[in-house]
C-alpha cells in the first residue's frame, strides 16, 4: 500500500489530479466514497461559460480530460459573447451528467497506474508534525504515500439546509466527512465555513414547455478538446427560459421567517455571483421578475435543472412558488433545492504549486480552497497532480503565470489574495485577456506540458499542423493585393467603405465588418487556399483572422506582460524576515509574513503592499 500520490476525492479536481500524476508516471491511489459518482455534476449539468470555457480549453491543452469528457457527453453547445471581441468568446456545453460521469470513470479505469479504493479518509498520517506520509480510512486501513492531494469538495463537515430541516452530508443522500477538518485545524491551518446551494430538480413530464421560451444551441459546434476536429452529438436538446413573477415572490417571502438564510442559522458566506432566489428578492427588491433557465439533465431522463432558483426555503414554500411560474402550474419535483455549508481552508496557506506551506508533500485542490465551480476545481486538480508527481521525482515545480493562462490567474489570486467568498473565475479577473483566448490555449500551454511529458506527441503534431496552416494563411494575406473591382461591391454589402486603389488583403480583413469567410465567395484563389488546408481548417482560419485583426492589441499586451515578467523572475529568498524591515509599513509586514510571496511580482499583487513597499524589497534584494 505504498504510492507516489494518494488523491482523496474523485470529483472534478480529484479526477484531473489522479489522471495527470498517473500519466506522468506516478503510482496513484484514488480514494472516493462512491465509485458510481466519479466526477459527478453535483449542480448544473454544464461545463464552460464565461472564462470557465477558457479554463476547460486550458486543461485540455495541458493534457487533461475535462474537455474530452465534455465533448463525449455534450447535448448542446453555445459560444457565449460572440457579439464581443474574441477575448470574451467563451464556449459552454450542456452535458448528459450520467454520460459525463461514466466517461470519466472509463478514462480513469483505463489509466494503468491508478488504483481505486471506495472509502472515506478521516485522518492524515503525519511524520514529525511536518510531513504527510499517508492516510487512514473510515475502515481503519492505512495507505502510505509520498504525497497526498485532498480534494474533498463540500464534504468536510457538510451540513445541508431545507427550511428548518438540517441534514449532515456533503451532497444530497451522501454522508459528509468528520474528523479530518479538526486534525487539519490542529496542524495550524486557518479554516472557515462557506455556503453554496442548488435548485430543485423538476419532473419534465409535468412542465408545459409550450409556455416557455425555447433556447436552441449553436449550429456550429466547436469541440472543447483540441484533439477533436468535430463533435458528433447523439442529439442536441434545447434549454428553455422561464420567469418568476410578483406572485412567486410573495409566496417565497412567506417562508423567510423559517429560512436558515434569515433566522441566523446560516452565517457562512455564499457565492456572490450565483445567489439563491431568496437572496435575489432582498438584493434586487425592485425587480418584479427574475429569469430562470430550464436545463435538461440528460438524453434518457425527464429530470430538469432550474438554473437561477437555488434555494434553502421550506419544501412546501418551494413547491408553491414554483407552481406560480408560467409553465410550471402542475410541476412536480424530484428533490428540493437546498443550501450546504462546508469547511474550507485559507488558500493563502498554499504555494503556487498547490502544496501547503505548513505540511510538506500535502496538496489541496478544489472547493476546499474556497472556490466554486467544476472548471476551477479541475484546473487546481491538474496542477496539483502535476506538482505532486514532480515532487516525488525531486524536480522543479510547474506553475503558470498570469499572462500564460486563466489557470495562472486563478491560482495566483487564491494564493496571493485569499478569499472572503466562494471564488469564481471571470474574464475581468485577467489583465491579459487578449492573450488568454479560448482558441489559442493549445498554442500557449501544450508545448509546456509536452516538455513535462503530459501532453502527448499527438497533441504536439496537431498543434504544429494548425500553427503552420495559420502562419501560411497570414503570410498569403500579407502578399495578396486586391483591387477595387474585385472587392468594393462586397465591402458595400458588408457595410464598410470602398477602397480607392489596390491594397493588401490583410488591410481589408482587419476591418471589424469583414471576415475571411465573407471573402471566400468572391476570391477564388482564397477559396482554393483555404480548401488546401487539410486538417484543422476551421481552427487555422479563425486563428489567422484573430491574429491579423487584433495584432496591435496582442503585441501591446505582450509588451506589458514582458515588463511584468521581469519582476516575476525576481525571487524572494525564504530567509527574509519582514518584521525586521522597519521601512515597510506595518500592514505590508503583516501581509508579506502571512503570504510569503515567492517573487517580487507576486508581492506587488498583495492587497495592502504599496509600490513604496516594493521599492524597499528591491533595495533589500540589491536591485
Amino acid at each position: 500500500r505504498q504510492y507516489d500520490v494518494i488523491v482523496v476525492g474523485a470529483g472534478h479536481a480529484g479526477s484531473e489530479a489522479a489522471a495527470a500524476a498517473a500519466n506522468l508516471g506516478s503510482k496513484v491511489l484514488l480514494i472516493t466514497m462512491d465509485m458510481i459518482k466519479i466526477a459527478q455534476m453535483s449542480c448544473n449539468p454544464a461545463m464552460g461559460g464565461i472564462a470557465k470555457g477558457q479554463i476547460v480549453k486550458e486543461i485540455d491543452a495541458l493534457g487533461g480530460y475535462s474537455g474530452i469528457v465534455t465533448d463525449r457527453s455534450m447535448i448542446q453547445f453555445r459560444m457565449l459573447n460572440k457579439s464581443k471581441g474574441p477575448a470574451m468568446w467563451s464556449p459552454r456545453a450542456q452535458c448528459d451528467r450520467m454520460l459525463f460521469s461514466l466517461a470519466w470513470r472509463s478514462i480513469l479505469e483505463k489509466t494503468e497506474l491508478i488504483d481505486f479504493w471506495q472509502d472515506t479518509v478521516n485522518e492524515l498520517i503525519i511524520e514529525g508534525g511536518k510531513k504527510v506520509k499517508g492516510v487512514k480510512t473510515g475502515l481503519g486501513i492505512k495507505f502510505f504515500g509520498k504525497t497526498v492531494i485532498l480534494t474533498n469538495g463540500t464534504f468536510l463537515n457538510g451540513l445541508m439546509h431545507i427550511g428548518q430541516v438540517k441534514i449532515k452530508g456533503g451532497r444530497a443522500a451522501e454522508p459528509g466527512v468528520g474528523g479530518l477538518s479538526k486534525q487539519i485545524f490542529n496542524l495550524g491551518f486557518t479554516t472557515g465555513r462557506m455556503k453554496t446551494g442548488t435548485p430543485p430538480r423538476l419532473d419534465g413530464r409535468t412542465i408545459d414547455f409550450d409556455k416557455l421560451v425555447k433556447q436552441e444551441g449553436d449550429e456550429l459546434v466547436i469541440p472543447f478538446s483540441f484533439v477533436h476536429e468535430e463533435v458528433k452529438m447523439q442529439k442536441s436538446l434545447p434549454c428553455f427560459i422561464a420567469h418568476t413573477s410578483e406572485k412567486v415572490h410573495d409566496i417565497l417571502r412567506t417562508g423567510f421567517d423559517d429560512s436558515p438564510m434569515f433566522d441566523g442559522t446560516i452565517t457562512s458566506t455564499g457565492p456572490r455571483y450565483c445567489p439563491s432566489i431568496e437572496s435575489k428578492l432582498i438584493t434586487f427588491a425592485g425587480k418584479d421578475r427574475h429569469q430562470l433557465f430550464v436545463e435538461p439533465e440528460g438524453l434518457d431522463t425527464n429530470e430538469y435543472y432550474l438554473n437561477g432558483f437555488s434555494s434553502s426555503l421550506d419544501l412546501e414554500i418551494q413547491l408553491k412558488g414554483l407552481r406560480q411560474i408560467e409553465g410550471f402550474e402542475n410541476v412536480k419535483i424530484f428533490r428540493p433545492g437546498y443550501a450546504i455549508e462546508y469547511d474550507y481552508f485559507d488558500p493563502m496557506q498554499l504555494k503556487l504549486s498547490m502544496e501547503t506551506k505548513i505540511i510538506e508533500n500535502l496538496y489541496f485542490a478544489g472547493q476546499i480552497n474556497g472556490t466554486t465551480g467544476y472548471e476551477e476545481a479541475a484546473a487546481q486538480g491538474i496542477m496539483a497532480g502535476i506538482n505532486a508527481h514532480l515532487r516525488v521525482r525531486e524536480k522543479d515545480e510547474f506553475t503558470l503565470k498570469r499572462d500564460q493562462a486563466y489557470i495562472g490567474v486563478l491560482i495566483d489570486d487564491l494564493v496571493t489574495k485569499g478569499v472572503d467568498e466562494p471564488y469564481r473565475m471571470f474574464t475581468s479577473r485577467a489583465e491579459y485577456r487578449i492573450l488568454l483566448r479560448q482558441d489559442n490555449a493549445d498554442k500557449r500551454l501544450t508545448p509546456l506540458s509536452h516538455e513535462l511529458g503530459l501532453a502527448s506527441d499527438e497533441r504536439m503534431k496537431i498543434l504544429e499542423s494548425k500553427t503552420a496552416s495559420t502562419d501560411d494563411l497570414i503570410d498569403w494575406f500579407e502578399k495578396r493585393s486586391v483591387s477595387p473591382a474585385e472587392i468594393n461591391e462586397k465591402l458595400l454589402e458588408l457595410g464598410t467603405n470602398e477602397i480607392r486603389q489596390k491594397v493588401k488583403l490583410r488591410d481589408v480583413v482587419v476591418r471589424p465588418q469583414v471576415g475571411i469567410n465573407d471573402l471566400i465567395s468572391i476570391l477564388p484563389d482564397l477559396e482554393e487556399k483555404v480548401s488546401a488546408i487539410n486538417v484543422r481548417r476551421r481552427e487555422a482560419v479563425e486563428s489567422a483572422e484573430i491574429e491579423m485583426k487584433y495584432e496591435g492589441y496582442i503585441e501591446r499586451e505582450k509588451l506589458i506582460a514582458g515588463k511584468i515578467s521581469r519582476l516575476e523572475n525576481l525571487k524572494i529568498p525564504d530567509w527574509i524576515n519582514y518584521n525586521e524591515l522597519t521601512s515597510l509599513t506595518f500592514e505590508a509586514r503583516e501581509k508579506l509574513t502571512k503570504v510569503r510571496p515567492e517573487t517580487i511580482a507576486q508581492a506587488s499583487r498583495i492587497p495592502g503592499v504599496s509600490p513604496a513597499d516594493i521599492s524597499v524589497l528591491l533595495v533589500k534584494l540589491g536591485r
